[in-house]
């Protein structure tokens, strides 16, 4: 929820610019008779308004909003039927219409006016001349404008292409003559507590200070009688000031035109009397000024309070306790609740000073900019944490540092950038210091010219020395909890940006960080080099239904330049693109410019999307590396603005976020040239050989590996002869897969020169240790392959070092189909020779490399046994089926990951009838 106090004088004509037509609802038949339809032109003496997000909490707020403004009022005796009406309006805008509510009060001579306006007009737009029916009073929604007829004096709907307006007036219940105003009844235990008879001591001041009126209450609670005091200065009798810090003293305030607060009276026994006094400046009736001071007890402070600001149990404390009567004046929030004690400040400023309008403003640690942080009677919501200079221009009254006091700000246009089109028109500002630094300003402004001079500037710096002390220290507080937080939530993003390589993530990552804990929405556009564009590649926004809106305007528009200067700067291209597209839906939707002035359907979604975007947008690099990989754009809905703590906290997240994005791009580029690299190291397609069916199957060990050291190939050598390997390389990885390319090239190139089996891995094994260091020991099974016309397969083995093949006849026999001979890469001079191996129609040979075999599960290992009972059950299955269910076996033997590289190749003799 945003408050804030309107200020006075005749509310604007709500009709919207542009020639835009201005629809006004007023309900016919019996309810018609208490609709107004003439214009608002009570004087309104004061307003106070406030806004309300579509949540279910916000109705019990509005209605205490409404409660709190006509009771601060004096108008008790009409707010439980303020509150009804209020409550029915709100529930229709933020439950059942799904948007802000925007809540008016508007006080005037004859009564109150409440304007409950929401952002969805298009709901049950009135044609001319059309019946209203108001629904059912047992319906659950829609009882609002019923109870309006019913309650209030007068009522009505007004309509604009953006907001749909409810406002009802009540009227004020006739006073007895004499009566200005009147507080609620209270229970007695909540009325001020007096110490037996009140006394009020009446002291007059004449223009000199000098006393000229002391009445009977005086000599009792001082003990002089009045020709001891007449004609003598106040100043020798007070103790000034009672309370410390305050800076101004006893003979400025005698000279202001209203003041309220606490200081001493010397008794004529020497000792000091804390007081409560409240000065009024008047005049007799020969013009000469004289001062009229109430004074009470401090204790009895309650006496001349209205409305009582203390609670009955503070007020029996015992005499001369010390209370700061600004904080008593403020109403004492708690100390780490600083948005109240800022909220509260102003308020009463305003009040303190009869004004329209008040804010006030934080400086930066370096001094140089002053952050809103409350403001009443302006349009809060656009105006939070805007930053301002602290010196706005030339000369003592364009810098915040010192007092100033404008009296026509039309005269000197930017003075206070703050009213900037606000229709303010004089203002006083005075700055809040601490030890002499520079810590805030707080300034009263007003409709109307000349309504200030140095008096109320004095006054009012007497409450901003009285207050800076607080607001400083809560400051701090709230500072250091936004750092801890800070400091957690960046070691967080941390943690989970290091948690990630891959691109898409990371993206994800960084704009579900941001949204919502430091803005409303955001977009990453990443640059892929210094040659590209930026692209948008990720948009979030705390509400889903509005992304596609978000991401669709932003695609429309240029995107912001890809700056390296650090830090956060203003990117307004986003909001204005959606003020101008929801102005043109808006004008559609009205029929403007269309042929016959249809009505089309379609504004919620433009209109929601400007309304997200529609407040601040600032842009932050993505740089690592030193180079600009991306911005980073948050943003925050329509009239809201960046906390500078927060702007620093994004700038922190950028920074790690724009190097784990560039880790995961190169991530990104290094497995993809990795994963080329290893596809290279890869047979093409195996060849469909006439009279064999051939299945492989291959497993490489270890996270984003496709090679390693085992390997595969099956290749045709000459017309009729096809040559097989399976080996395993030492090792597995790169190191092993570099020696996997070698020995899979090199038996191509020595296969197809007609050398036979041994021939052809004695000149491997030689090329094997020429590698010198690099080189690992293999072990390989070689062999060719020639169907026959029989229907048979005649093999030529060779078995070096390699787990020996399996021959797997029809009958479910299974045995070896080769001799172990040395591996290569160990000795120079090798003696190999091949063997012959026919497989008869039916027969299966099954080829592994020992990462199948060697399969573990604790202390048990699948070995040649298992292999062999497993391979007995595949009779008559095709080779695909063996292979599949071998590699299902060493699966299911153990539930750990395979921890080496894994290689099946089965080749089966078909039967000569179909299987």
């Amino acid at each position: 929820m945003t408050t804030g106090l309107i200020p006075g004088g005749q509310p604007s004509d709500p009709r919207p610019t542009g020639g835009l037509p201005h629809q006004r609802h007023e309900p016919v038949g019996h309810g018609a008779l208490h609709v107004d339809n003439r214009s608002r032109s009570s004087v309104i003496t004061a307003r106070a308004a406030a806004s309300f997000e579509p949540v279910g909490r916000s109705v019990a707020s509005a209605r205490s909003f409404v409660r709190d403004t006509l009771q601060g009022w004096g108008f008790a005796d009409i707010v439980d039927d303020a509150v009804v009406l209020t409550s029915e309006l709100v529930t229709n805008a933020v439950v059942h219409a799904g948007t802000t509510a925007e809540v008016l009060c508007l006080r005037s001579e004859d009564g109150v006016r409440i304007e409950v306006a929401d952002r969805y007009p298009e709901r049950e737009i009135p044609l001319q001349a059309a019946a209203v029916n108001m629904g059912s009073p047992d319906r659950e929604g829609g009882r609002g404008l019923q109870l309006c007829a019913a309650l209030a004096g007068r009522w009505g709907v007004e309509y604009t292409p953006t907001h749909k307006q409810v406002w009802f007036q009540l009227d004020l219940p006739a006073r007895p003559v004499g009566t200005r105003a009147a507080g609620p009844s209270l229970p007695a235990n909540l009325l001020p507590l007096a110490d037996g008879r009140v006394r009020v001591a009446v002291v007059q001041i004449d223009r000199t200070g000098a006393i000229t009126s002391w009445n009977e209450d005086a000599d009792h609670l001082f003990g002089y009688t009045a020709e001891q005091v007449i004609g003598k200065p106040l100043t020798d009798l007070a103790a000034w000031p009672h309370t410390p810090g305050t800076g101004t003293g006893i003979a400025e305030a005698l000279q202001l035109s209203r003041w309220e607060g606490s200081y001493g009276i010397r008794d004529a026994n020497g000792r000091v009397t804390p007081v409560y006094a409240s000065h009024l400046r008047v005049r007799d009736t020969g013009g000469e000024p004289s001062t009229v001071c109430l004074l009470v007890r401090d204790h009895e402070r309650a006496v001349l309070q209205t409305p009582v600001r203390v609670p009955s149990s503070d007020a029996s404390s015992a005499e001369g306790q010390n209370t700061d009567p600004f904080e008593v004046f403020i109403g004492s929030p708690a100390p780490d609740d600083l948005d109240g004690l800022l909220q509260r400040t102003v308020e009463r400023a305003r009040d303190m000073l009869d004004g329209d309008s008040a804010f006030l403003l934080l400086a930066t640690d370096d001094e140089t900019e002053l952050e809103v942080r409350a403001s009443t009677g302006l349009p809060s919501a656009r105006q939070r944490f805007a930053r301002v200079p602290v010196e706005a221009g030339p000369g003592r009254y364009g810098s915040a540092r010192m007092p100033a006091v404008h009296e026509d700000l039309t005269m000197v246009p930017g003075a206070v950038p703050l009213l900037n089109g606000t229709g303010m028109r004089s203002v006083v500002t005075v700055p809040l210091k601490v030890e002499g630094r520079l810590t805030g300003s707080l300034g009263v402004a007003a409709e109307a010219p000349g309504r200030y001079s140095n008096e109320e500037a004095l006054r009012l710096q007497f409450a901003a020395d009285r207050i800076a002390l607080a607001v400083e220290s809560a400051r701090l507080g709230e500072l250091e909890r936004l750092r801890r937080g800070s400091l957690s939530f960046l070691v967080e993003a941390s943690d989970l940006l290091a948690g990630t390589l891959d691109r898409d993530q990371t993206l994800a990552l960084m704009a579900q960080m941001t949204v919502p804990t430091l803005a409303t929405w955001c977009a990453v556009y990443t640059i892929a080099d210094q040659a590209s564009e930026p692209y948008l590649s990720y948009v979030l926004h705390e509400d889903e239904e509005l992304i596609d809106g978000i991401k669709s305007l932003l695609s429309k528009i240029a995107p912001p330049d890809p700056v390296p200067t650090p830090g956060a700067r203003v990117w307004s291209a986003p909001a204005e693109s959606a003020h101008q597209a929801a102005l043109r839906t808006s004008m559609r939707s009205l029929g403007l410019g269309q042929p016959g002035g249809r009505i089309r359907t379609g504004i919620g979604p433009t209109l929601a999307t400007a309304s997200a975007v529609g407040g601040e947008t600032v842009v932050l690099p993505l740089v690592a590396r030193n180079r600009v990989i991306g911005m980073l754009t948050l943003g925050k809905p329509t009239d809201e603005h960046f906390r500078q703590e927060i702007l620093e906290l994004a700038e922190d997240l950028s920074r790690r976020a724009a190097l784990a994005l560039d880790n995961a791009r190169l991530y990104s580029e290094r497995t993809a040239i990795s994963q080329s690299l290893q596809r290279s190291l890869l047979p093409p397609e195996l060849p469909e050989i006439d009279g064999v069916e051939v299945e492989v199957i291959y497993r490489a060990a270890g996270e984003g590996n496709e090679v390693g050291g085992d390997f595969y190939d099956l290749f045709p050598i000459s017309d009729g002869a096809y040559g097989f390997a399976i080996g395993d390389v030492c090792g597995t990885g790169p190191n092993a897969a570099a020696v996997t390319g070698l020995a899979r090239h090199a038996l191509r190139l020595l296969a197809r020169e007609g050398l036979s089996g041994p021939a052809v891995l004695e000149r491997l094994n030689s090329a094997i240790l020429d590698e010198g260091a690099r080189s690992r020991f293999l072990t390989l099974l070689y062999g060719e392959l020639r169907p026959q016309e029989d229907g048979s397969a005649e093999l030529k083995v060779v078995c070096a070092g390699h787990p020996l093949p399996l021959r797997l006849r029809q009958d479910g026999t299974v045995e070896p189909a080769a001799e172990p001979q040395p591996l290569l890469g160990v000795m120079e001079d090798l003696e190999l020779y091949e063997q012959t191996v026919t497989l008869d129609p039916g027969d299966v040979l099954l080829c592994v490399t020992d990462g199948v075999t060697e399969r573990r599960e604790g202390s048990r290992m699948l070995g040649d046994d298992g292999l062999t009972d497993v391979l007995t059950t595949c009779t008559g299955l095709t080779a695909g089926a063996v292979a599949a269910r071998i590699m299902r076996a060493v699966e299911r033997f153990a539930s750990d990951a395979p921890s080496d590289d894994m290689a099946i190749l089965a080749m089966r003799v078909p039967g000569l009838h179909k299987d």
